[in-house]
């Protein structure tokens, strides 16, 4: 049996979920998206995400309004109805199906609502006791990378790319820094053993564990910085790791063929990993 997904109001078998060939998120990538992480059943960090949502509609002005209690009690029910125990809750809301133009629907277009699950196997997760390998590549995406749209096509050609050359991942490059992975957000520990990550702005996303990461960082004193890095700085450093709602924290290993540190997974990365997981839990709804 497969999973059940929602659609526009309705709890569906998602051999049944259907969308309208005219929708703007299938023509267009008029869309925005969330992943909620779930771990032992629970959501992760549910309130960012609400919060990082209602900012995307807003930057792409399409009309839904986010009820975050209604939206909450959907998403359990996806959690429950799929028996997710680890996994995630994919949102993603477009602006609704219309004839095909460049100009946006009037009011009378209603937006489309979909949300699926998918389990750990499903994702396919690494393991953090030995952590990814990433080559670097050029950024060529849209200059708004801080709205969470469906434009995704970039990401998944660099990440194809990284999987040719026997990498996990891509880290992007643009003007000769790095701003961040094909799906998530790239940090560095320097040899004095200071954590550094891009700062935000239209040039990254603004990652929901990004923000709880640095926020624990601060709380158990260990420095941190947010700037720009190179990737020549990111290759001499001592670790390296990824934060993302599907990989928590992930240790990097080797960027460019080029080992990090030891190359092993190392402490702070692993400890941020353990940290992130344990304080986020407490929260968890």
């Amino acid at each position: 049996m497969g999973r059940t997904v929602y659609l526009n109001g309705e709890y569906v078998p998602e051999e049944e979920a259907k969308v309208s060939v005219f929708d703007r998120g299938f023509l267009f990538a008029d869309a925005v998206y969330e992943v909620t992480s779930v771990h032992g059943g629970r959501l992760l960090d549910f309130d960012g995400h609400m919060t990082r949502l209602k900012r995307s509609l807003g930057a792409l002005e399409i009309p839904f309004e986010v009820d975050t209690e209604a939206m909450l009690e959907i998403h359990r029910e996806m959690v429950r109805v799929n028996a997710i125990d680890e996994g995630v809750v994919y949102l993603q809301i477009s602006r609704g199906a219309a004839d095909r133009s460049f100009m946006y629907p009037g009011e009378d277009v209603s937006p489309t609502i979909v949300l699926f699950t998918q389990t750990s196997e499903a994702l396919k997760p690494k393991n953090p006791e030995k952590g990814i390998s990433v080559v670097t590549a050029e950024d060529l995406r849209w200059g708004r990378r801080d709205i969470k749209t469906v434009q995704l096509l970039y990401p998944s050609m660099a990440k194809m790319e990284a999987a040719k050359s026997g990498a996990d991942d891509a880290w992007l490059v643009e003007e000769g820094l790095i701003t961040e992975g094909t799906s998530n957000n790239a940090f560095i520990v320097t040899r004095d053993g200071t954590i550094v990550t891009r700062e935000l702005s239209n040039d990254i996303l603004h990652g929901i564990t990004r923000a709880a990461v640095l926020r624990f960082a601060s709380e158990t004193q260990l420095r941190f910085e947010e700037r720009t890095f190179t990737p020549k700085e990111a290759r001499e450093a001592s670790e390296a790791f990824i934060t993302s709602a599907s990989n928590y924290v992930m240790p990097v290993v080797s960027i460019d063929g080029v080992q990090i540190g030891n190359g092993k997974p190392g402490p702070v990365a692993l400890r941020l990993r353990e940290i992130y997981i344990a304080e986020s839990s407490k929260w968890a709804v």
